[in-house]
């Protein structure tokens, strides 16, 4: 249905990917994944036409209609919810557009009447009759309330607004379905629904995702984009990532053996080759080494930060008590109502929820960021809390290194031996967080928001917290970076609270879930993703 041929991409002198060969067909979902900067994003535009490969061609059947998650969330602010849905399928939308403005031209004359017929007959064999319901089956399958369906664009929350373009997307049933981080923003329900509605989707979904649950879920094919190339394998995102090392793994068992062979070889050889009686048997060895040859083992892109939070104290019996929390902004809006919850000695619960402002407040709240309206928040005595927050750009105002930078917070630690911030342990400290060599002298107001998160996260492990709070931390990361935090989390000794939309975190570290259902309920769960989407019957 779709194929890819010779396919190169060189922007200046950066190589992305080079030589690709790829069949897409239908009835399988492919995963696109690599590093930050792998040209993941730039092989969908290629694939779905935005933009021009440097050379190679791709080959699309005809007829056959492609679909893009749009990126643009604001682009569609004046147009109505159901409407910008319909657009999805473009011919449909075209002959809907073009039929509307014949019976709305009141100089119509009788061709082109004669040709609004015509449209009609092809608006029905297109689905028109029921695009309207097919639509707001979407908006409705995706938790868009009824009364937003008549809504201008422009009057949706931001979260709701990528909902629709969801909805727009998967419209029509395309044949080839393109998504550039398709669960962004999305809550663990609309995610779930997405899961089951692509898993039983008959065409060919080509996807970028950073959520390895959601790759797990969907995919019947990886392809890998690393060091300038891209390879299929057949599987989910885990049966990639075990079957790639496996792969790697026995190359270089093999290239040590080998070696070994190599050297025993040569020694052989450099022994009895001046030797009458051993010539014969030091030319075949000569032989036997020249056809010996090493695996080629590429090095990747992909690198790892080491991140393990450490408690400097115990965090003891009593963790946290919320009583009858209540936030009202500004405006006297209520985000949340009397909510209330107690933590126990190393539980890690997840805030979820459709409005991200609320889950924003209520874990500032939590860190004594701000105050609430009304309702109390008892920590334990032993606990000392630190805070990731979504919104980071308060603490790289500084025109400092990052050297410098780092060097600051050992000074907070409440245990002497480490306040520790000599250079050499503050740039190893940062090596493990992928700052090497000249990149430690880089200001931090110039950062990236990748590099951002990462140096928040390396705040947070020199101040050796019992407790931390965490916004949306795995905002700007790279799958590896991903990966790195779940496993920090899922190791750490003491108690966490955090949001997420990635149901890989959710999945391997929380065990009590918190969501935030509406202004005026709230809902607690203890047990795992799992256990709680059978209880909400998701």
């Amino acid at each position: 249905m779709l194929e890819v041929q010779n396919l190169s991409k060189i922007f200046s002198d950066k190589k992305l990917f080079e030589g690709v060969n790829l069949k897409f067909t239908e009835g399988n979902t492919y995963g696109i994944i690599g590093a930050n900067g792998a040209g993941k994003s730039t092989f969908l535009k290629i694939l779905s036409g935005q933009i021009e490969p440097t050379s190679g061609q791709i080959i699309r059947e005809k007829n056959k209609r492609i679909s893009v998650l749009s990126q643009d969330h604001n682009a569609y602010d004046e147009m109505i919810v159901t409407e910008v849905v319909i657009m999805g399928n473009t011919d449909l939308y075209a002959v809907k557009e073009e039929k509307d403005a014949i019976y709305a031209n009141p100089e119509a004359t009788m061709e082109d009447y004669e040709r609004a017929a015509e449209l009609e007959d092809k608006f029905g064999e297109l689905g028109g009759w029921t695009a309207e319901n097919d639509a707001q089956e979407l908006l409705s399958n995706l938790s868009i309330p009824k009364e937003k369906w008549s809504m201008q664009m422009k009057d949706l929350t931001a979260n709701q607004k990528i909902k629709v373009l969801l909805a727009k997307a998967l419209f029509g049933n395309p044949d080839i379905l393109i998504m550039d981080e398709p669960t962004n923003h999305l809550d663990l329900r609309s995610i779930k629904w997405l899961e089951n509605f692509l898993i039983e989707y008959p065409n060919v979904v080509i996807v970028v995702s950073h959520d390895s649950d959601f790759l797990d879920s969907i995919c019947t094919h990886i392809v890998d984009i690393d060091y300038s190339e891209a390879k299929i394998y057949t599987g989910n995102y885990s049966f990639w990532k075990q079957s790639s090392e496996l792969a790697r793994e026995m190359m270089k068992q093999s290239n040590l053996k080998k070696e070994a062979q190599i050297e025993k070889l040569k020694d052989f050889i450099a022994r009895f080759s001046a030797n009458a009686s051993k010539s014969k048997q030091a030319t075949s060895r000569k032989k036997s080494l020249e056809k010996i040859q090493l695996d080629e083992i590429k090095p990747s892109n992909r690198k790892y930060p080491f991140i393990r939070w450490e408690m400097n104290r115990d965090h003891g019996k009593q963790i946290l008590t919320v009583e009858n929390l209540t936030y009202k902004n500004e405006l006297g809006q209520t985000l949340f109502e009397n909510v209330s919850f107690t933590l126990r000695p190393g539980e890690k619960m997840v805030i979820v929820g459709d409005d991200d402002i609320a889950k924003t407040k209520l874990l500032e709240i939590l860190a004594g960021e701000i105050q609430p309206t009304s309702g109390t928040v008892e920590w334990g005595q032993t606990i000392k809390t630190t805070f990731f927050p979504n919104e980071n750009s308060k603490f790289f105002k500084n025109d400092e290194t990052i050297l410098e930078w780092i060097s600051k917070w050992p000074l907070e630690n409440t245990v002497e031996e480490n306040r520790d911030v000599s250079d050499s342990r503050m740039r190893g400290f940062l090596g493990r967080m992928l700052f090497s060599n000249d990149s430690v002298f880089k200001k931090v107001a110039v950062t990236s928001g990748g590099e951002k998160a990462r140096l928040m996260f390396s705040r947070m492990m020199l101040l050796e917290s019992n407790f931390i709070i965490l916004d949306q931390p795995l905002d700007h990361l790279d799958t590896e970076s991903i990966d790195s935090v779940i496993e920090g989390v899922q190791a750490y000794k003491g108690g966490a609270i955090f949001t997420t939309y990635n149901r890989a975190f959710v999945n391997q570290c929380a065990d009590v879930i918190l969501e935030l259902q509406s202004p005026t309920k709230s809902f607690l769960f203890r047990g795992t993703l799992e256990e709680y989407e059978e209880v909400m019957e998701y």
